[in-house]
């Protein structure tokens, strides 16, 4: 529910809101709830989860954040650059929720899911668990599927290594959480195949993690 991901809901072409399946006006305009930032924003402060960490140490790992986010955005840096950044925003974004929410503001998820698609199994496993890190945001779960992770999460389940599959089978299931992901999901093409497929013949992890995803997903009755 914050701008980011409704702008981008919007800009992908959707003309309904994404809960209630109801048209929005031909030119629909933003308006800022300016009282609920407000009161986020007093609860970010005081969240003991985030106050509890001592403050030097955050503004450490906020200082660090940028600087990958900036090295994986750019536009040309190495394979071993990309590996680098993402390995630590990993790290990095698994434990700490604002700079899961930074990470998203700033356009390295894009960045992540042309690492998806680049064919490299390293590069592609790590990008993946970035965004399943990312995904644990509710407020990232709808922005990431209309940024178009379901067509590389299909495309992984395919052709990726098994690691890669295992995340990416993961990755549905935390994006399930939310509602309207799940009619999202079963209904683009292959997404439930794929994982029936995998767990046909995928290995134990493999297996697991996409019983779990086909679970979640079919508390939708149309799935």
């Amino acid at each position: 529910f914050d701008r980011v991901s409704i702008q981008q809901w919007i800009d992908s072409g959707n003309r309904t809101c994404p809960i209630t399946k109801l048209p929005l006006s031909e030119n629909p305009s933003l308006i800022p709830n300016h009282a609920l930032r407000s009161l986020i924003s007093n609860f970010a402060h005081v969240s003991p989860k985030e106050s509890s960490r001592p403050r030097t140490q955050q503004e450490h790992s906020q200082s660090q954040s940028q600087a990958l986010i900036s090295t994986l955005v750019s536009r040309s840096p190495s394979n071993a650059s990309k590996l680098e950044s993402l390995s630590r925003l990993v790290r990095l974004t698994k434990r700490d929720s604002l700079i899961r929410r930074k990470v998203t503001e700033s356009g390295a998820v894009r960045a992540a899911l042309d690492c998806v698609d680049s064919g490299n199994q390293v590069l592609q496993e790590k990008s993946l668990s970035l965004l399943l890190n990312l995904s644990l945001e509710d407020d990232n779960k709808v922005g990431l599927v209309a940024d178009g992770v379901i067509r590389r999460i299909v495309a992984v389940l395919r052709v990726g290594s098994p690691d890669c599959k295992a995340i990416a089978a993961t990755l549905l299931t935390s994006l399930a959480v939310v509602e309207v992901n799940k009619a999202t999901i079963g209904s683009y093409p292959d997404a439930i195949s794929a994982l029936v497929y995998l767990l046909r013949v995928g290995n134990d992890r493999e297996r697991k993690e996409s019983a779990t995803a086909l679970y979640a997903l079919c508390s939708f009755p149309d799935n």
